[in-house]
């Protein structure tokens, strides 16, 4: 007698990528919403009609999305679902397995693959080093800064998955990145970041980690150079047309913040922006008047900008990877000089603590996040 074999799935991540919610995909696909939570765990194989029109509405194949056991050993393991017919990827060591990333335009440009996927399995086209390679989910638009930095010192390439905070910390929770940015909270919040990883983390195998300081950004909302306004209250009672960012982004958690003391925002039905530079494009090109966004990316369009406050901007990563020599150059790479010297001379931003970090300890008592984005 054999054992059946073990499926496994790219959906939450492929869901993820695309900024949807559980409920989001059950609306799609016609699924129920606990029906799509049962397959993603792996609690419910998904019938063939189910799992044909998950892979269309996520723009993948059924055989990318769905894999059995014996796959994994095959060296061809996709980290999680690739988007439409695109089999470029990058081959990364996290916590002990290496597994595929599907190649995906970031800040740093389009880095070069490391082989192809093709029928017969993963095809190289580098000599490759899974284990020289850190990989980085994060919004920071001056990340550049930081893969010179790793590179120059210590030879590891940076390979940089654009993410909000909060599919940062999802990302980091499921093993399959060795680090998160996230910036949730204004400054003065000092847990602010500590209680959102503690929450997205709780599930996590690795229950100690470490929040690194990378900078200190200005956050606030980007407008049409063309208009002035004395302030946030002037701006929102214009009647302005906005662009958001999706949920668990530090950029939305702001918006709503901003509209907290107001109308209702409907950011859900506004043009919404993959990350900050993507709302400064937006108003740059006129398809939006305003949207929050970092100082930084503001200035680089040449728009107006009304500060709203400071974040405390940190890398997340488990504790035992400060062990591990790409772990142990990132830390030097954020306290050097010369990262930090690079960073001020940035608008809106601080290094003046880059490079101080902090334990913190998951307990039972650490409630899951109940969000599904």
């Amino acid at each position: 007698m054999t054992d059946s074999p073990r499926f496994t799935n790219g959906i939450r991540s492929a869901r993820q990528s695309r900024g949807w919610t559980q409920d989001e995909l059950a609306r799609r696909t016609g699924l129920s919403r606990a029906g799509v939570s049962a397959i993603e765990s792996g609690r419910l194989v998904p019938s063939t009609a189910a799992a044909l029109v998950l892979a269309r509405e996520l723009g993948t194949t059924v055989e990318t999305l769905f894999q059995v056991g014996s796959e994994a050993q095959s060296g061809t393991v996709w980290a999680y679902a690739p988007v439409g017919k695109l089999r470029t990827a990058w081959q990364v060591e996290v916590e002990g397995r290496v597994r595929l990333y599907p190649v995906e335009p970031s800040p740093l440009g389009l880095l070069a693959h490391d082989g192809v996927v093709t029928e017969s399995g993963f095809q190289p086209r580098r000599p490759l080093e899974p284990g020289k390679t850190l990989i980085l989910a994060t919004c920071d638009p001056a990340v550049s800064l930081l893969a010179d930095e790793l590179l120059r010192r210590a030879g590891v390439r940076l390979v940089v998955l654009p993410r909000s905070s909060g599919a940062a910390l999802d990302l980091l929770a499921r093993g399959l990145v060795h680090a998160a940015g996230v910036h949730l909270a204004a400054l003065e919040t000092a847990d602010g970041n500590e209680a959102e990883a503690r929450k997205r983390l709780a599930q996590a195998h690795n229950r100690r980690f470490r929040l690194i300081r990378a900078a200190n950004w200005n956050a606030g909302v980007a407008h049409d150079p063309g208009r002035s306004y004395r302030s946030i209250r002037a701006l929102i009672s214009s009647g302005v047309r906005w662009v958001a960012r999706e949920p668990g982004s530090g950029a939305r958690q702001c918006l709503d913040t901003i509209f907290a003391g107001g109308r209702r925002t409907q950011a859900e039905h506004w043009l919404q922006a993959r990350d900050h530079q993507g709302v400064a494009e937006a108003i740059r090109n006129h398809w939006a008047d305003a949207g929050v966004c970092l100082e930084l990316a503001s200035m680089q369009a040449g728009l107006g900008f009304l500060s709203v406050r400071t974040e405390a901007y940190e890398l997340c990563m488990a504790d035992a990877f400060a062990d591990d020599p790409r772990g142990q150059a990132l830390l030097d790479a954020v306290e050097s000089s010369r990262y930090r010297s690079a960073l001020d001379d940035l608008p809106g931003c601080d290094a003046t603590h880059a490079g101080e970090w902090r334990r913190f300890q998951l307990t039972d008592s650490d409630p899951a996040s109940g969000a599904s984005n």
